[in-house]
């Protein structure tokens, strides 16, 4: 007799997953002189954790303590930093009850979807989106509602878009800057949409996890806009700290208890040693200010050399680390168009179809977040073979 199996492990998969697995496959299978891989395909820096918070860690390890569990909401004095934090980049005073640690924003999501929502509540987004936010609502329980959104907002949601939508949702998530777009909500807009949020009974959803990664707009936080908004960041991006798993909420006061005893029995705690190499990494700015000149540099770099290859149809580059491009007038199917640049070029790029399930067939993503050098190369590669 077949046993069950729970609809919450149909979740469809994170197909990026799948590219890289087909890049590594491609790179350890190359002949000694081949044409090495070139990653764009992840969006994870090429750059590691920065020196002062390395340096945290391995006198934490020197130091003999325990390194064990924390409370569920983490260390107190990485809370106090990142209270500090939101006060120094954005001007908001949080009181330390709404910070919550969390084993990276992989694991804060789904403690935020469960304290907000029930099986069978509708959460809206706007496509393109980060492909786990479907998955963990759809393994959840819950139906996501998408709006496709395209060039003439940016890639993303309006309160335009929210008005149309009949009968409203339950939650929204938005993201800025965006993956896999790399545009941004201007302050302004994303002032108007925690409003709407909050006038219309829609719990807020703010994926902040590329702030720092941008170029020429204002950030903003939900934050300061909404005392509901739930914000998720992470020390993956900016930080550069990808590997260590570890980021933070930003709780509304109701949700602050339901999340502690979620997180106390999904999680304990997030990494001790994590903890402390966030809290140092504070202090680093400096070093990823270093980093963030350079991510400029390798978009600059692509925005123009990208159209000479043949993709000049981009989108704005405002932050994070990615650019989306139209493959229109140049192929339909965008996984098998991946899967041919990889074989020919030895250039891993994201076939759009994991961001989008309807129109994604015709779009491709690049990160550009590795070494620049690999970014120049790249980009002459592509040329050639266009």
């Amino acid at each position: 007799m077949a046993l069950k199996v729970g609809r919450g492990a149909f979740a469809p998969p994170f197909m990026v997953m799948d590219v890289i697995s087909a890049a590594n496959a491609r790179q350890a299978a190359l002949p000694p002189g081949g044409v090495r891989t070139i990653r764009m395909e992840v969006g994870q820096p090429g750059t590691g954790a920065p020196a002062g918070a390395v340096a945290a860690a391995q006198a934490a390890l020197r130091s003999g303590d325990p390194l064990g569990y924390t409370e569920a909401f983490g260390r107190r004095s990485l809370r106090e930093r990142i209270v500090a934090h939101y006060r120094d980049w954005y001007g908001i005073e949080l009181p330390i009850e709404r910070v919550a640690v969390t084993v990276g924003a992989s694991g804060a999501f789904p403690l935020a979807f469960l304290a907000a929502f029930d099986p069978g509540d509708r959460v809206a987004m706007a496509a393109p989106f980060y492909p786990p936010y479907v998955n963990i609502i759809t393994a959840l329980g819950m139906t996501p509602v998408i709006m496709e959104a395209g060039p003439e907002t940016r890639f993303q949601p309006s309160v335009a878009m929210l008005e149309a939508l009949d009968p409203k949702p339950d939650g929204l998530i938005v993201a800025s800057p965006c993956n896999p777009v790399g545009t941004m909500l201007h302050p302004d807009e994303l002032a108007a949409i925690a409003r709407w949020c909050d006038a219309n009974g829609v719990r807020l959803i703010s994926d902040e996890i590329y702030h720092g990664l941008h170029y020429d707009s204002a950030i903003a936080s939900a934050a300061g806009f909404s005392a509901n908004a739930v914000v998720v960041n992470s020390f993956s991006k900016y930080f550069s700290m990808t590997g260590w798993r570890i980021g933070w909420l930003i709780l509304p006061e109701d949700l602050v208890r339901p999340v502690e005893c979620l997180a106390q029995n999904m999680f304990i705690s997030a990494p001790y040693i994590s903890q402390v190499v966030a809290e140092a990494a504070f202090d680093c700015h400096a070093e990823l200010q270093a980093n963030i000149v350079r991510y400029r540099r390798s978009r600059d770099h692509l925005l123009r050399a990208l159209p000479e290859a043949g993709f000049d149809r981009l989108s704005p580059a405002e932050g994070a680390f990615y650019i989306y491009a139209d493959l229109a007038g140049r192929s339909n199917d965008s996984m098998a168009f991946c899967a041919r640049m990889l074989a020919e070029t030895g250039v891993a790029v994201t076939p759009g179809v994991d961001f989008d399930r309807t129109r994604g067939h015709r779009f491709l993503r690049f990160s550009y977040c590795g070494p620049e050098a690999d970014m120049i190369e790249a980009s002459e590669r592509l040329k050639h073979w266009m």
